[in-house]
């Protein structure tokens, strides 16, 4: 049944007001409780002049605030903008300027980062997460609000580098993510009363739209500011966590942490991976020390999350099937239709050819905000999602990633585009030519490299080029080495061939 996201939670404050919805450093928040915030900060927000229709941003670490925000927005029909902690001011300062914001909520520690004008009202009005927020809920009526949002309403735009560099916000509506609560019950086997700890960060689907899984069961979501192992495992024993979703790089440090054994983590059920690919040798590392079932899953902001998922009696390490902890796994039935394409000819493929991934689902995103012409190249006109991924699928109909069309890196969970770090590097006064790719990261499964062509009688070092590139970009985004070449490999056409430049440095990982 499709639902905004207040009914639902509307719901469950009605039907089980006293069940915990949300767990965060000891404090506890019930259904009830939820719904009487969002409610107050939905009277908050209205009288600061928000209506259908304006985003609002979050910049912050995972904190229940965010989830407040939404409750607000959908049932005024508004959006939420989840902000990038980890972008520099000007980046934000792109981002607050795309979506149009008047006004965002922050926490204190990072709400320096909004050195904002806003195009007609002066500087962005700022709303400080902890005590000011909390009088001005503690004042503000509690009177039920009647919504006109729709299921078709956006809830969501979260944002990613585009191609070109230019943020991109993924619009997703309410439709979009009532999805999340049949992949709870029928992926993730959740209900009311499963206990989710969500630490990968809010601004990204897999936060913000896996933290709904539980939710919409009426069970309890366990939000993380922070993916260091101890606070993660500390989490798992006092809430008595059964489910996660985890990227391989948190996996892993959980894993290999010398603390693992000093907690208990025998309550784990099953641990989502994904937004990277996980290496076998980790998986199986993973399912032994952790004893629990694993599930793969693969998904898009575009996608609103899932809609491949290697279920957990797919993980059969060492026995017949073993095989399958390559693959992704099988579309979700109930959410999408998925196709393998020829990207030339956009024709279906048969099994074991490798072609561009295509999703055609309720979960698909209406497209990029004011970017039709991306919003084009990704959608078709009979439903189509373009994923810009290349994969075949075997004869059973499991999926198996090959590699990235589009040349964008997955580094520790997030997603990178080299036009974007091409461009910043370029600025360099001793930079000619200048390309970025990922190569193989035993700790994030992939970090970037630039590949640099010098200005004549220029002197430049790849410290300087790292340092150069962190004053401008997020970290996460910055090469962590720099390569410098005589010229950059070309086709007929002019354009650099970074399949050419990425092989030395994966064919020792192939096979």
């Amino acid at each position: 049944m499709t639902f905004t996201f207040a009914e639902m939670i509307g719901d469950y404050a009605e039907r089980t007001p006293d069940a915990i919805a949300l767990a965060f450093q000891g404090k506890r928040t019930s259904f009830g409780d939820f719904h009487d915030r969002g409610t107050r900060l939905a009277h908050v927000l209205k009288s600061f002049g928000v209506s259908a229709g304006d985003r609002v941003g979050f910049l912050g670490k995972n904190d229940p605030v965010f989830y407040e925000i939404a409750l607000a927005c959908s049932l005024l029909d508004a959006v939420i903008v989840g902000l990038n902690w980890r972008l520099s001011p000007i980046e934000l300062a792109d981002i607050a300027s795309d979506a149009g914001l008047t006004l965002a909520i922050a926490s204190p520690d990072q709400a320096g980062l909004l050195r904002i004008e806003t195009p007609t009202d002066g500087p962005l009005r700022i709303i400080s997460t902890g005590a000011e927020l909390n009088h001005l809920l503690e004042v503000a009526p509690s009177t039920p609000i009647k919504s006109t949002t729709s299921p078709a309403s956006v809830l969501f735009q979260l944002y990613s580098s585009g191609t070109t560099g230019r943020p991109k916000g993924t619009l997703i509506t309410n439709a979009n993510l009532a999805f999340t609560q049949a992949s709870g019950k029928l992926l993730y086997g959740m209900d009311s009363q499963s206990v989710n700890l969500v630490p990968s960060p809010l601004f990204h689907i897999g936060g913000a739209g896996y933290g709904l899984t539980t939710m919409s069961q009426g069970g309890t979501t366990v939000l993380s500011p922070d993916s260091d192992p101890v606070t993660l495992l500390r989490a798992i024993e006092d809430h008595r966590v059964t489910h996660a979703f985890l990227v391989p790089a948190v996996v892993q440090s959980i894993v290999r942490s010398s603390e693992l054994a000093n907690f208990d983590t025998s309550s784990l059920r099953a641990v989502a991976y994904g937004g990277a690919p996980m290496n076998e040798t980790l998986l199986l590392e993973a399912i032994s020390a952790l004893g629990c079932e694993f599930i793969g899953v693969y998904g898009m902001t575009e996608t609103s999350g899932t809609v491949i998922a290697l279920s957990a009696s797919d993980h059969d390490p060492g026995g017949p099937r073993a095989h399958l902890l390559r693959s992704i796994g099988k579309p979700l039935t109930w959410a999408a239709e998925v196709s393998l394409r020829d990207p030339n000819s956009l024709a279906p493929v048969p099994p074991h050819k490798v072609a561009e991934i295509w999703v055609k689902s309720g979960q698909v995103t209406p497209g990029y905000w004011n970017q039709p012409e991306t919003t084009a190249a990704a959608l078709t006109d009979d439903g189509w999602l373009r994923s810009g991924d290349a994969a075949y699928m075997d004869d059973e109909g499991y999926y198996f990633l090959h590699d990235r069309i589009k040349d964008m890196v997955i580094s520790g969970g997030e997603n990178v585009y080299p036009a974007e770090v091409e461009n910043a590097l370029a600025q360099h006064p001793a930079v000619s030519e200048v390309a970025v790719i990922g190569v193989p990261s035993e700790k994030w499964g992939e970090s970037l490299k630039a590949i640099v062509v010098s200005k004549p009688a220029h002197v430049v070092s790849e410290s300087d080029l790292v340092t150069f590139a962190r004053e401008r970009l997020a970290h996460y985004k910055c090469p962590t080495s720099v390569d410098f070449v005589s010229e950059l490999p070309r086709n007929a056409s002019g354009k650099v061939l970074k399949k050419d430049l990425r092989a030395p440095y994966w064919e020792a990982t192939s096979g």
